[in-house]
């Protein structure tokens, strides 16, 4: 059996460090996958960085980075109202039960 790779903990970029990555990949001097190699980081993230930076930009369809946040926002506020609710439904059946 082959032996598997250890992961390599995940790691984070400043927005600064991004667009300067997106401004290489852009200039068209180097390949996408070149610039992932010079700077040790994966293709696949580059180009979903080169993407991003489309949209904000107005040239590819799609949800901004801010829209990205506002959703994310959002998604964290109804899953804590729904655990909200969760809560008062079992109280209630508690309470009910109480009564009785």
């Amino acid at each position: 059996m082959g032996k598997k790779k250890p992961r390599r903990p995940r790691r984070s970029f400043t927005p600064e460090f991004k667009a300067e990555i997106v401004g290489l990949c852009r200039r068209g001097d180097r390949s996408v996958g070149q610039v992932a190699r010079d700077f040790e980081l994966t293709e696949t993230a580059v180009r979903d960085w080169v993407k991003q930076a489309e949209v904000d930009a107005g040239e590819r369809n799609g949800l901004t980075s801010s829209e990205h946040e506002e959703l994310a926002a959002l998604r964290r506020e109804n899953r804590r109202l729904r655990e909200d609710v969760d809560v008062l439904k079992r109280a209630t059946a508690f309470f009910a039960k109480e009564t009785r």
